[in-house]
């Protein structure tokens, strides 16, 4: 068995749903379904007992569950004793949005200044995870952009950015030179996928349960507008085709652009990365 497989299958144990568990693994659900039922196939019996409202484990997967839990864990600390060894530090950075925000490239520098040795990775994520794959444990600290579920998570706000619709040039309404979000009620929205985090998802809704196309990526947000005439909302300041116009909203919260990590995260490099991420961003 190898240990993504496993990584799988625990999400799916944890949250015992294939939808939601492919959102938290940023995978598509069939290629999720794959796994597991060659997993199963492994097994030689079914770990999880499928319904329509979702899974439940099975004797044999609630055995599984301890077992993989243990032998991930432990190979977190070979490798975590391997590199130690080595010498050699390493952190995981993931960032949500635009990676071309002059404060991550302020970011970056002032952090290959501080620490010249350490090997920095980055994961740049789509919209459907605000922590970026921090409660997955697929990074060490998230640039990001909150509201959402802060549970056992450091939160600390680097910038604010007023928001916008992002319309179709040619829609009625992108003359406008501000925009109340009453005005947006009757208009189809991006939604994100089942199982993303709820708060995340209402924020980009105005605040109040709206009907409209699925997306994951800026891109796809882009193109629902395009040729759906869709809207949705996006912070002010970025640079869009000339197809594209974005409206200010005058009654919508900012957007808060963050760094996260694990709450009682003691790993130093995380903390400088935060306190230098705070500074980079007032600039």
């Amino acid at each position: 068995m190898e240990l993504r497989t496993l990584r799988y299958f625990v999400a799916v144990a944890e949250e015992l749903h294939f939808g939601r568990a492919a959102t938290r693994l940023h995978m598509s659900q069939p290629a999720l379904s794959r796994a597991i039922k060659q997993l199963e196939a492994e097994a030689g019996a079914l770990l999880f007992a499928r319904s329509t409202t979702g899974v439940t484990l099975t004797a044999l997967g609630t055995v599984l569950l301890d077992e993989a839990r243990a032998l991930l864990d432990h190979a977190d600390r070979v490798q975590a004793r391997m590199s130690a060894a080595a010498d050699v530090a390493t952190i995981t950075v993931g960032i949500l949005g635009d990676a071309t925000d002059p404060g991550v490239a302020r970011l970056a520098a002032a952090y290959r200044r501080n620490h010249p040795g350490i090997d920095i990775r980055i994961r740049d994520t789509d919209l459907t995870d605000p922590t970026c794959g921090l409660r997955a444990g697929l990074v060490d600290v998230a640039l990001t952009r909150a509201p959402f579920d802060e549970t056992a998570l450091t939160v600390r706000t680097l910038r604010t950015d007023p928001v916008g619709v992002v319309l179709r040039a040619d829609d009625p309404l992108a003359h406008r030179d501000g925009l109340p979000l009453a005005e947006l009620r009757d208009r189809r929205w991006f939604q994100f996928p089942q199982g993303t985090d709820p708060i995340w998802q209402s924020y980009w809704n105005g605040g109040r349960p709206r009907e409209g196309p699925v997306v994951r990526a800026v891109q796809e947000c882009l193109q629902a507008v395009l040729w759906n005439g869709t809207v949705g909302l996006a912070p002010l300041g970025h640079d869009l085709p000339p197809e594209f116009t974005v409206v200010p909203l005058i009654d919508m919260a900012p957007s808060r652009v963050v760094a996260v990590c694990n709450e009682g995260d003691a790993n130093p490099l995380i903390r400088s990365l935060i306190e230098i991420a705070t500074a980079a961003y007032r600039h």
